[in-house]
């Protein structure tokens, strides 16, 4: 049988896991200690900087007081009193809970040195002071780009996220908000790591890590993590050149290596020859290049399957046909994907890759 006291102590270990690294399904209901408090950290659209300085401390606070909540609430859950009065006559049970006590208070004085004279004290306060003086001025610069769209944004829903606005590159974590000017930086793709599956999807997934260099002595460099499916997003805000020293491979996305395969297939397919009274316009998708594609009805018999004959004329370029099938398909299931149909963009007609026909 089970005691009391392992129970405890099991249930506990997990709701502690929880709070420490809580789930996706938990960040998504709002249960993390910045979201519980919100109400007192303010809105992070509004003051991005200070939120944040003000939630990593928070977080700091609530996690170092887990063991002390771990012997406050024993005594309540565990009834039994010879399993109570077996386990605090040991000196471990003493230790524990000293340290249990010392640990937090010493967290505690160590949030309230960093909150006095207006966060002076704070590291990543002490970072913005590099950039200028009142730290204010330089925190309402990075807010102001903060709430621009065309930012770059990874790891929304977890704990770990990077931001990279005009200006700047931040990354924040449970306890640490790091901070740096693009001006100021180098950047260095070190390594990358492969998962065969991903937690939201059932594809595989790669991870990059980037190092920061800061260029100033009292700015800390710090690397960030990014899916390699952003790479290309990434690289388009940032200022300075991303350097592969060390050749890390970078795979493309699912949407490039879907077009790949989609180009491959089309030119395998007859070619249709364009009559001389029609005249080729450019892409009504990019119009950037000629229309070069022609959709009709080569996979079967004209009456026969789900595929249907198109009348439109080319009007559109092979990569944008390439994305427009692969806009149409379950993006959950990307393997489905070379052998599934999609409307025409014109007149919605359905059509497989076999009736993609390149014009001549």
């Amino acid at each position: 049988m089970v005691s009391e006291t392992a129970l405890f102590t099991l249930l506990y270990s997990v709701v502690s896991l929880c709070v420490l690294v809580p789930p996706t399904e938990f960040i998504s209901a709002g249960f993390t200690i910045q979201q519980l408090l919100g109400h007192f950290l303010g809105g992070e659209d509004v003051n991005f900087v200070e939120y944040h300085i003000k939630g990593t401390t928070l977080t700091m606070v609530a996690h170092s007081l887990l063991p002390l909540g771990y012997f406050f609430c024993f005594p309540l859950f565990v009834e039994s009193f010879e399993e109570q009065k077996y386990w605090q006559e040991k000196c471990i049970w003493e230790a524990a809970v000293g340290i249990s006590v010392v640990f937090p208070t010493v967290i505690i004085m160590i949030a309230l040195y960093w909150a006095m004279e207006d966060w002076k004290h704070h590291p990543a306060v002490k970072v913005l002071a590099q950039y200028g003086q009142p730290w204010r001025v330089v925190a309402a610069r990075i807010d102001m780009e903060f709430r621009r769209v065309d930012k770059f944004a990874s790891g929304t829903g977890t704990m770990t996220r990077v931001i990279v606005t005009d200006s700047w590159i931040i990354k924040i974590t449970p306890y640490r908000l790091f901070i740096i000017q693009q001006s100021d930086t180098s950047l260095t793709l070190t390594e990358s790591s492969e998962h065969a599956l991903s937690h939201v999807s059932n594809t595989g997934i790669q991870f990059l890590t980037i190092r920061v260099n800061s260029h100033r002595d009292y700015v800390p460099s710090f690397d960030i993590r990014v899916n390699s499916q952003e790479y290309n997003d990434l690289r388009d805000k940032l200022q300075a050149p991303l350097e592969n020293a060390r050749n890390v491979v970078v795979h493309r996305t699912l949407s490039d290596r879907f077009l790949e395969a989609f180009r491959a297939i089309v030119e395998q397919n007859s070619k249709y020859p364009v009559p001389p009274d029609i005249e080729i316009d450019s892409c009504l998708g990019c119009m950037q290049v000629p229309a070069c594609v022609k959709l009709q009805k080569l996979c079967d018999d004209p009456l026969v399957g789900e595929c249907q004959q198109c009348f439109c004329r080319p009007m559109w370029c092979l990569d944008c046909m390439g994305k427009w099938f692969a806009s149409r398909q379950n993006q959950n299931r990307p393997e489905t994907w070379l052998q599934s149909r999609c409307p025409c963009p014109s007149c919605r007609s359905l059509f497989c890759m076999v009736d993609v026909c390149l014009v001549e």
